[in-house]
């Protein structure tokens, strides 16, 4: 079988334009993964079973017939559907794997039995392999089906979010699908580099749980540094004051007030007579000590005026600040609105606005070539070639 790259991906001038990628993920971290990867140019084969990526159906909303989460990962890349449990459509496939130089695939260690995967992984020693997995493999949980708010609950994520005396919470969006998503395009790329030079590194496992507790970071690094579990406490930062929302005269703002310099800043600029009075706040660490206190004295102070007002008056003040925007105000300010992150990229409804990747290439963001395709759109001029 020849793979022969799709037109839209020649002359791009992009990274990796040129490199053949096959996708058999689903949901988000895999997609996003590959999605990646077709950003920066490579051209991407998405194969789906018959039945189609669950994740076309997760709605509303929805654009047209599918779910805008589909749509949200699955750009950059045409779309087969092949059923690997029928020999005919396995041994196609098997003929793109051997001229595939990376694929991507989040199959349970079961279902890479029951489907023969290492029957395709055998047929291209040399390609680079990303496996979206649900834990390491090996572990007790590796076979175990999992996903963003499993992960988010078994991880400890949810366990440092959330109010201290309300429930656990979890995070608005689904971070640990796109940290594992994230890690998965490290390994790919990585994969490639390696190969390009002749070095080791052909398959890479990005764990959805491994990935998401690293992104715990210092929440993690403390407790395994002093043994001190680290808790909820809503807003606020473990190691820095204030750092976090207060209350102004008709909603909240948030400050990131990180060194001691800028705390004087933040006294220089609010001029309130007992603040600046209480030396004892001078340094962090009294701060993060008496955060309830100093919270209530802040309220009182930025409750005078409005979040308009504290943003115009904090403008040149050195203060690390911002408004706390919603999804629609994140989309409205004139760094989005008013820049080149957001375009228009085709659907099978229609033109759909959608966000552009956030990386830069030489100055340029890459452009919006494709959009997501139908299920099967091109499973004759790709599996028939």
């Amino acid at each position: 079988m020849v793979w022969d790259i799709d037109p839209i991906n020649l002359g791009t001038g992009l990274p990796l334009e040129g490199l053949r990628v096959l996708d058999f993920s689903r949901v988000l971290a895999g997609p996003l993964c590959a999605m990646i990867a077709g950003d920066l140019g490579a051209d991407v084969i998405k194969v789906e079973s018959p039945g189609g990526d669950p994740v076309r159906s997760l709605a509303p909303p929805r654009f047209g017939d599918d779910a805008t989460y589909y749509l949200a990962v699955n750009r950059h890349r045409r779309n087969i559907t092949a059923d690997l449990r029928n020999e005919e459509d396995f041994a196609k496939v098997l003929e793109l794997v051997r001229v595939a130089d990376a694929v991507i695939e989040n199959y349970l260690p079961s279902q890479v039995r029951s489907l023969g995967i290492e029957r395709l992984r055998a047929i291209n020693p040399n390609g680079v392999w990303v496996s979206i997995t649900p834990a390491a493999l090996g572990g007790p949980l590796s076979d175990s089906p999992s996903f963003d708010l499993l992960a988010q609950a078994r991880s400890g994520l949810m366990g440092v979010t959330g109010d201290a005396d309300g429930p656990p919470t979890k995070v608005g969006a689904p971070l640990a699908d796109v940290v594992t998503g994230l890690y998965g395009a490290i390994g790919l790329l990585t994969g490639l580099y390696a190969r390009a030079v002749d070095r080791p590194g052909r398959h890479f496992e990005a764990p959805l749980l491994e990935s998401t507790m690293s992104a715990l970071i210092n929440q993690a690094q403390g407790y395994l540094a002093t043994g001190v579990n680290p808790q909820r406490l809503g807003n606020d930062h473990p190691s820095i004051t204030p750092y976090g929302p207060v209350a102004t005269a008709d909603g909240f703002m948030l400050l990131a007030v990180g060194t001691d310099v800028q705390y004087a800043r933040l006294l220089q600029a609010l001029d309130d007579d007992d603040l600046s009075s209480t030396i004892k706040w001078t340094m962090n660490d009294a701060r993060v000590r008496d955060r309830v206190e100093l919270r209530r004295e802040l309220d009182r102070v930025f409750k005078a005026r409005t979040t308009d007002e504290w943003l115009k008056l904090l403008a040149d003040s050195g203060v690390p600040h911002a408004p706390i925007l919603d999804v629609e105000g994140a989309f409205e300010q004139p760094q989005i609105r008013e820049g080149d992150f957001v375009g228009i990229m085709s659907t099978p409804a229609g033109p759909m606005s959608t966000m552009r990747s956030p990386l830069r290439v030489d100055g340029v963001r890459p452009a919006l070539r494709s959009g997501p395709r139908r299920l099967g759109e091109d499973s004759r001029t790709v599996l028939d070639n």
